[in-house]
């Protein structure tokens, strides 16, 4: 069945990073099998992103900016062994796109990086960012920082990228393991997601326009 091929083609073995799990017991664990819930419910997906009555927008974008974060990490570890320095010397979504890699450490000018060094680098900086209490908050009653949603629209932006380098350079390969309906619905799901909290600026979809 198609739940077993997907169990094969994700396996833990290929996780890019190690998943970052909620808590149980915690308010953001409740709103993550909430959120999980109405997915697996076969709701339409413009449903599914909507924020729940009476919960916080910070909570909800925290929950749905962790998940995705696992599972286009795992997207792209399982495509990896496809995405080499010899077949991907450039980040890149096809001849118009390049995307640099800059940070506030290593990297403080736009850099030029092959794919597989620019994903090693965006996975080990979000999972920095979302590993670290004072941005993305755990506790009850530590309020988020007032520049959390600048921080998230970051993550996403950059997020985004893979499915770019993915689907442009790679989607052959998805086909080929089966996994496309997989990779389709989350990243539906993660379109309908930003749009629904305008957390991308809409001229970086454009190389995914035509999706």
């Amino acid at each position: 069945t198609m739940a077993l091929c997907l169990k094969q083609v994700f396996n833990k073995d290929k996780t890019f990073r190690p998943r970052k799990k909620f808590e149980p017991g915690t308010q953001r664990f409740e709103l993550y099998k909430k959120a999980q819930a109405s997915l697996k419910s076969g709701l339409d997906l413009k449903a599914v992103v909507q924020l729940p009555p009476g919960e916080s927008i910070n909570d909800w974008i925290a929950v749905h900016v962790v998940d995705f974060f696992n599972r286009i990490n795992l997207i792209y570890g399982t495509m990896s062994e496809f995405c080499t320095e010899r077949s991907c010397p450039i980040m890149s979504g096809g001849l118009r796109y390049e995307y640099r890699w800059q940070d506030d450490c290593k990297y403080k000018k736009p850099t030029k990086l092959s794919a597989p060094q620019y994903m090693c680098m965006l996975m080990d900086w979000i999972e920095m960012l979302i590993n670290n209490e004072d941005i993305f908050p755990t506790r009850i009653g530590v309020p988020f920082p007032k520049q959390f949603q600048q921080v998230c629209t970051k993550i996403l932006t950059r997020l985004f990228r893979v499915f770019v380098h993915v689907y442009i350079h790679h989607f052959d390969s998805i086909i080929n393991m089966g996994a496309e309906a997989h990779v389709n619905t989350c990243y539906k799901h993660f379109y309908y997601f930003i749009r629904e909290f305008s957390l991308i600026d809409h001229r970086e979809l454009e190389p995914l326009v035509r999706m």
